[in-house]
């Protein structure tokens, strides 16, 4: 992606908690030639060199995908901002965050290492709940999908959240935000400028 240096995250630790949080994403990648999406959720591990989700054993992007290079997008907090929030000339624009993420992809059709993939996703989106479903699959799901683990080869991840604009354009973009109900997109911008608080 277009990644201009003012909106570059390279911080290992800040990009982890970023994919952790916003882990439903796109699998791009090609089926017979052609681009092809499929919306997921993803598992990435500790460091950032592994992820892990299924698809239906039907989906076509499980044509030609196993050891093919593909790529993961991963959205967070966004919305428009308008220039007449600024305090000096501007033009409309979008903050957002989000990562790209090529890896190699390996299909998994080991029974276990695909139950191990389903109890995980489970435990991670089940945790928020106070009495958490626990896992119980019947033979019949488990076979009718195939796991996948990438191992990521680049990460891309960009924040644009009015860096080259003043503090003081900023400071309005934040609070217009939080008057609008952006309140995700308006805490990361106070979470990079901590003198906007």
């Amino acid at each position: 992606m277009y990644l201009p240096p003012q909106f570059e995250i390279t911080d290992p630790k800040e990009i982890h908690s970023f994919i952790e949080a916003n882990a439903f994403g796109q699998l791009i990648s090609t089926v017979e030639g052609r681009l092809f999406s499929t919306h997921m959720p993803f598992l990435v591990n500790a460091d950032c060199t592994l992820l892990a989700g299924h698809l239906a054993k039907p989906n076509p992007q499980l044509i030609d995908i196993n050891d093919q290079e593909v790529l993961i997008t991963l959205d967070g907090a966004h919305d428009y901002i308008s220039p007449s929030w600024y305090t000096t000339q501007g033009v409309p624009t979008w903050n957002y965050q989000t990562a790209h993420i090529y890896g190699i992809c390996k299909r998994i059709d080991e029974p276990q290492k695909i139950t191990d993939i389903i109890h995980a996703l489970t435990a991670k989106y089940e945790a928020g709940f106070a009495s958490p479903w626990q896992p119980s699959y019947p033979p019949a799901a488990l076979n009718a999908i195939v796991g996948l683990e990438i191992k990521i080869t680049q990460i891309q991840c960009k924040f644009k959240l009015s860096q080259n604009r003043s503090l003081q354009d900023r400071t309005q973009v934040i609070e217009q935000l939080e008057q609008r109900g952006s309140r995700q997109l308006a805490e990361a911008m106070r979470k990079i400028f901590p003198s906007t608080k």
